[in-house]
């Protein structure tokens, strides 16, 4: 069966597989504001990341603690196989279907 995945979901994964290993939620954020102009929560984020691991598209570890946070571990994020899979099958499906439209 195939994943389909909603906009928001898209752009998750593409701001992850973006920033690599740099993938956590203040960079999730920063990344959908300055490239797709989306102001979004931290809830939103990890909805959709709690969604997306569910899903087996997305992983997550914990990273090292750092003094800036306090200590605490930044989570970070990775697509699977199956989400690259998941993402590439969904960008090939909007291409083909804007393909020989005049789009403004």
């Amino acid at each position: 069966m195939a994943d389909y995945l909603g906009e928001f979901e898209q752009l998750l994964l593409l701001a992850v597989l973006r920033l690599g290993t740099d993938a956590n939620g203040v960079t999730i954020r920063d990344t959908l504001h300055d490239r797709a102009g989306r102001v979004v929560s931290f809830g939103a984020i990890y909805s959709t990341v709690r969604r997306l691991e569910e899903k087996g598209l997305l992983r997550s570890s914990l990273g090292d603690p750092t003094p800036v946070r306090g200590g605490r571990a930044k989570k970070q994020l990775e697509l699977t196989p199956r989400g690259r899979a998941a993402l590439g099958n969904e960008q090939r499906a909007l291409h083909r279907m804007a393909e020989g439209l005049k789009l403004p």
